[in-house]
């Protein structure tokens, strides 16, 4: 006995050993098998590093697990910047017997752990789950996979989805899901038990938001048919905070088509279940609500749906003498019934019917009750009436309204029966009584309250014609400390809207945003209005203006506001403006424009058809005064005051604007320059802004300028200026001018002034700044006196001609004729004294700071030193002597600050002398220029051509950044989702291993 003890025991230590010792032999192969099996599949960035992945056998025995530690995948352009997958632990099992004495392991089950995953639809259906190699592609795929098969679990523990598909427009966040399924996979039918529990942060589709904030969780067996495609769901629980329902039935997938044959109905029948699903119901405090009554939930949704068919659908609730109740509150919400069917009997989503015989509830001792049935969706048939009285202080008792009393009883009796159909002019008959009577408002914010509200209107319709249409507003007010408004309103004819009313009185903003407070806004200030208006929208459908009578006086003053979509704010210390049927004059306006002064006077016209029309062009004139006018402030994404590290963004100028402005300013800062001086009239039409007879004073000397500033297209805002500039600092004009540096690089070491006559135009870029790519432009720039030094290029010029004096240059009286094609300057050949040589310049340079320039000098040969004397001995001729000129001609390319200098053709120094004096004997100096400019021309084409190239690209790259910044506000608000999500996309602290095998396709 003792032996086989010791015998068993001595097993049991091997068997353990081997348990221990096996994962150690056995890491590297299954290592490199699961990071081939990736290369050779996954078309994507895989991160995971080797010395994370760890083997066990006792994890999922008798399988072993291969478990890998911050694993990732980031997918190809155009999905470079966005996180697939992102997974805290990557758990594998592999059939223990395969890889003992298999030729190839079997997977047999998958974990994911934590983490999350990001799936993305571009609106061309371009998905960043697509990252398989292509099963056909045998190029792609260095060699077939031989990894088996055979899973039966798939486990899932806390991770989090978005789904962000922007072809359909629809938008789901899940956080938190934990989910597991165990089944033979592999089969082509097979059973599936799974239970699956998330956090439903949002669903969204088309812009509508269905669920948010809601507590998910399901059990059920799944029938899959892989072949049919068929999911076949049996009995199961799934619960939505607490609602619990059931689910049975299938969806199937044979083709393009959808078949749903699917049956729901709650399992809960109490109220509180389906009140869990009301937003702002369902808080901490939920468990503490006293409740009573039934609920009743059914329905089925059965058919095809594609893009012609909908499924039929019959969906039915019941509520029966609902109650609840907060613990804390004396009232509770009581006699809650309804009873609701929405249905629909074909394929067609506009037969649908709304039926509600009947719902009531009792607010305390405040009853609601009504009924409301809908035919459908094309005739719009409906039969509706809803009758309640609220007493607005004992309603706030179960609903209370932090830092708010209200009181006040309201009162609402409709009725509505018929059918709407524009065509026949029908709507349905109506007959509608709405009041409020003695409201009160008090906030905690604020000493005084909002008394004597007071609102009574009618809304009537006998006949189901529109033109008995009538709505009358007989009277809408409230006092404030003494101040009041009082007003009323009729609206009569549905089709023509004729309207007819007033409103009169004064109103302290300060005080009435304190008791009701807006949010990310403040506004002060006093106005004080009387106005008259009367007339009809088929007056305005018709043009016929003359008819509306709106008259009266609009008086404001120490008017200040501020919000987050204008974080400069604005001031009006003082304004007044009337009103007339044909304009608004506005005869004083004081005001300050986030830290700009502003004083504007004219009329508006046409106003009415602006706010009222579909189409309507407001007109107007106006005088504006400012002494200091900061640009860059209103031009600004950031909120900093300094606007030095503000950056600017294209301004989009409305289309319906038809505005003259003169303008005067002392100063104005735009970008970095400081405008004085400014002053000219500018004409905003059809979203264009037409400068005439401007001008300013800045640089040193003052810009004349007339143009436009196109911004119909935002995505390439167009300009188009010609400019008068004289007496410009070049210094200033280099160090403020963007253009300036790209093309006219050498202004920096240039002293003087120039004045130039310019046509310029092109496109911004979407910081407000010329995308030099896109510059077109001709004309002449003229320097009076200017001297040049410390260049780089005279350096190059002394170093290769060894001529002396050249490391200065002053120049007088040089007019210089310009063009500029697609971000391409050329200098037209102009003749100019370079030192005491006569000289021709001309070449090009480009928006990438490139330079090429041909420069012809005649130099007198004793200029060249002892070499050209030697030379002169050698030569005999009585026509060359040591005056005897001599044709030089430079390249200057590469770009300024790395320029480089040569002798046209290649030549020495010495050579060149020689060939020149040579030429002279025999007279042909002149065709060795002419051979020097005609091989620059022909070099120039080539320049040219790789700069036009350039130009496209830059062009092209611009566009694409404008179209990424069109997708902003989707990524913005995926980003929003993603940090409703706890610990969405946590970054990792350890550098991750790119397993990612390129290959040739």
């Amino acid at each position: 006995m003792k032996k086989f003890l010791i015998i068993t025991a001595g097993v049991f230590i091997v068997l353990i050993g081997a348990a221990i010792a096996f994962p150690i032999l056995f890491k590297d192969k299954i290592a490199a098998r699961i990071d081939q099996e990736i290369a050779q599949s996954v078309n994507a960035k895989v991160l995971y590093d080797l010395d994370n992945v760890s083997l066990s056998i006792f994890r999922s025995f008798p399988n072993i697990s291969a478990n890998i530690q911050e694993f990732g995948i980031v997918g190809n352009a155009p999905f470079e910047t966005d996180t697939l997958v992102t997974l805290d632990e990557l758990q594998i099992d592999f059939n223990l017997k395969s890889v003992l004495f298999d030729d190839y392991p079997t997977l047999t089950g998958v974990h994911l752990n934590g983490g999350n995953l990001y799936i993305k639809v571009l609106q061309d259906g371009t998905a960043n789950y697509d990252i398989m190699y292509p099963s056909t592609d045998t190029t792609a795929v260095a060699e077939e996979s031989n990894m088996r098969i055979g899973i039966d679990q798939i486990e899932i523990n806390h991770l989090n989805l978005v789904y962000d598909d922007r072809q359909l427009d629809y938008f789901m966040a899940l956080g938190e899901i934990n989910a597991q399924g165990n089944g033979e996979f592999t089969s082509d039918v097979y059973e599936l038990p799974i239970e699956l529990e998330a956090l439903i942060a949002e669903v969204n589709y088309e812009g509508t938001s269905y669920l948010s904030n809601k507590n998910f969780s399901g059990e059920t067996a799944l029938t899959v048919d892989m072949e049919q495609m068929k999911f076949t769901l049996g009995e199961g629980n799934f619960q939505l905070n607490d609602f619990i329902f059931g689910l049975t039935g299938f969806l199937s997938m044979p083709d393009e088509d959808i078949n749903l044959d699917l049956a729901f109905e709650g399992k809960d029948n109490e109220f509180k279940s389906i009140l869990s699903l009301v937003p702002g119901i369902y808080s901490d405090s939920f468990s503490s609500l006293e409740t009573s009554g039934t609920m009743d939930f059914q329905g089925n949704v059965k058919g095809v749906y594609n893009e012609q068919k909908f499924p039929s659908f019959d969906v039915s609730l019941k509520i029966a003498d609902g109650m609840f109740k907060y613990q804390d509150l004396p009232k509770p919400v009581k006699n809650v019934n309804l009873d609701m069917q929405v249905l629909n009997e074909t394929d067609q989503i506009d037969n649908t019917s709304i039926s509600i015989p009947n719902f009531n509830l009792d607010f305390g001792s405040n009853p609601i009750s009504g009924k409301f049935f809908l035919s459908d969706l094309i005739s719009y048939t409906i039969d509706a009436a809803v009758k309640g009285n609220l007493n607005l202080e004992e309603l706030t008792s179960i609903f209370p309204i932090e830092g708010m009393d209200l009181k006040g009883n309201l009162a609402l009796d409709a009725v509505a029966k018929g059918r709407y159909d524009s065509v026949a002019n029908e709507i349905p008959n109506i007959d509608a009584n709405f009041s409020l009577v003695n409201g009160y408002a008090k906030s905690a914010d604020y000493p005084a309250p909002l008394e004597a509200i007071n609102v009574k209107a009618i809304v009537k319709n006998s006949t189901g014609k529109m033109n008995d249409f009538l709505v009358n507003l007989s009277q809408f007010g409230f006092e404030l400390e003494g101040e009041e408004i009082q007003g009323n309103m009729t609206i009569e004819d549905f089709d023509k809207l004729n309207w007819n009313g007033q409103v009169k009185g004064a109103v302290d903003l300060k005080k009435l945003l304190t008791i009701f407070p807006m949010e990310d806004m403040s506004m002060e200030g006093k106005i004080l209005a009387d106005i008259q208006t009367k007339g009809s929208y088929a007056a305005i459908e018709a043009k016929n203006y003359q008819q509306l009578e709106t008259k009266g006086s609009i008086d404001v003053s120490n008017f200040k506001y501020n919000s987050v979509d204008v974080p400069q704010g604005v001031e009006i210390s003082k304004a007044n403006a009337t009103f007339s049927p044909e304009r608004i004059t506005l005869t004083q306006m004081d005001s300050k424009l986030g830290e700009s002064q502003v004083n504007a006077s004219g009329s508006l016209s046409n106003y009415m058809n602006y706010l009222l029309g579909e189409n309507g062009t407001l007109k107007g004139q106006l005088t504006v005064n400012s002494p200091r006018f900061n640009v860059n402030e209103w031009m600004s994404e950031s909120t900093q005051t300094d606007s030095s590290n503000s950056e600017l963004t294209v301004i989009e100028l409305p289309k319906n604007i038809d505005f003259t402005m003169s303008v005067a300013a002392n100063e104005v800062l735009y970008d970095n320059m400081n405008l004085k001086e400014m002053k000219g009239e500018m004409l905003l039409k059809d979203g264009i802004l037409t400068f005439r007879d401007a001008s300013m004073s800045t640089m040193g000397g003052r810009i004349a300028l007339t143009g436009s500033y196109d911004s119909r297209d935002l995505s390439t805002p167009k300009f188009n200026f010609d400019l008068n500039v004289s007496d410009l600092s070049i210094s200033e004009a280099f160090s403020t001018l963007n253009t300036v540096k790209a093309f006219a690089p050498i202004a920096q070491n240039l002293t003087g002034t120039f004045n130039s006559n310019l046509n310029f135009s092109g496109v911004l870029g979407q910081d407000m700044m010329p995308l030099l790519a896109s510059l077109d432009g001709n004309g002449l720039l003229k320097v009076a006196e200017t001297a040049l030094k410390d260049s780089k290029i005279l350096e190059g010029i002394t170093s290769l001609t060894k001529l002396k004096d050249v490391n200065t240059l002053q120049l007088k009286n040089v007019t210089i004729p310009i063009s500029i094609d697609n971000g391409v300057m050329d200098v037209k050949p102009f003749d100019v004294k370079l030192w005491d040589y006569q000289a021709k310049v001309q070449g090009t340079a480009g928006f990438d700071g490139s330079i090429n320039y041909l420069i012809n000098l005649d130099v007198p040969a004793n200029k060249f030193g002892s070499q050209a004397n030697s030379l002169l001995a050698t030569v005999t001729g009585t026509k060359v002597d040591e005056n005897t000129t001599i044709p030089l001609a430079l390249n200057l390319t590469g770009t300024y600050k790395s320029p480089k200098v040569g002798l046209a053709g290649g030549n020495s120094i010495e050579s060149l002398v020689a060939d020149a004096l040579k030429a002279r004997i025999s007279g042909e100096t002149l065709s060795l220029k002419t051979k020097a400019t005609e091989e620059f021309n022909a070099s120039q084409d080539s320049v040219k051509q790789q700069l036009k190239l350039k130009s496209e690209v830059a062009q092209d790259s611009a566009k694409k950044e404008v179209d990424k910044q069109t997708n902003a506000s989707k990524d913005k608000a995926v980003e929003e989702a993603k940090n409703l999500l706890k610990g969405f996309l946590k970054s990792s602290t350890q550098t991750k291993k790119d397993t990612t095998v390129k290959k040739d396709n």
